[in-house]
């Protein structure tokens, strides 16, 4: 994780970061202490706002002069006014919400691009590991067990894939990621990315 002022982003963020045109208004759901949001208003000048469900990583966030809210994914981006940001981005949150399809179609009405990453749940490993074990897995990227994980809703790359058809949303862009953050030189594509990926990142838009 990024130390807020370090100038350093953890990986995955960075590819987030380096999507992000300079200049722009920019939603951080589930954005933590914030880490992304200091390091994009530093180097890339955005207007950047964050909703963070954690009090604590309000108060750390705020303490560094970032706008952040308390805030509830779920419940809470119903009040944005449509068109207010040009990238709304949400981190390994997507599998907490308990209402992804309803997250996501928000997050496409308020902002022109939305950037979701989550962990796969198709992954091999994973896979194997149910087949041998007969148990929920605990992995880098799924680091909870079964009873006290903050993640109700897994999914895998195809699962997400499926959604945006069903939702009529663009996949613009789809970067399978390894467990440490950094992209796979593998195809972007179900097949092969839901098997070797252990998270996926997407830059997504509306259909016009």
């Amino acid at each position: 994780m990024m130390t807020i002022g370090t100038g350093s982003l953890r990986v995955d963020l960075r590819l987030i970061a380096d999507m992000v045109v300079a200049g722009s208004r920019v939603l951080d759901v589930g954005c933590g202490e914030g880490a992304l949001l200091d390091w994009l208003g530093t180097n890339k000048g955005v207007d950047g706002r964050g909703i963070e469900l954690s009090m604590a990583g309000v108060s750390a966030a705020v303490s560094h002069g970032l706008s952040v809210i308390q805030g509830d994914a779920d419940t809470d981006l119903k009040d944005y006014p449509s068109g207010a940001f040009d990238y709304v981005i949400l981190s390994q949150t997507l599998q907490a919400t308990y209402e992804p399809r309803t997250v996501l179609s928000h997050m496409l009405r308020i902002g022109r691009r939305a950037i979701v990453s989550f962990p796969n749940f198709g992954h091999w490993r994973v896979r194997m590991h149910l087949l041998a074990r007969g148990r929920m897995p605990v992995t880098d990227t799924l680091a909870y067990t079964w009873y006290d994980t903050p993640n109700i809703h897994f999914c895998t790359i195809r699962d997400f894939l499926s959604l945006c058809r069903e939702l009529g949303i663009t996949v613009e862009r789809s970067i399978p990621l390894g467990r440490d953050g950094k992209a796979l030189a593998i195809p972007s594509c179900e097949g092969i990315a839901n098997l070797f990926a252990h998270q996926a990142l997407f830059v997504l838009s509306r259909k016009d």
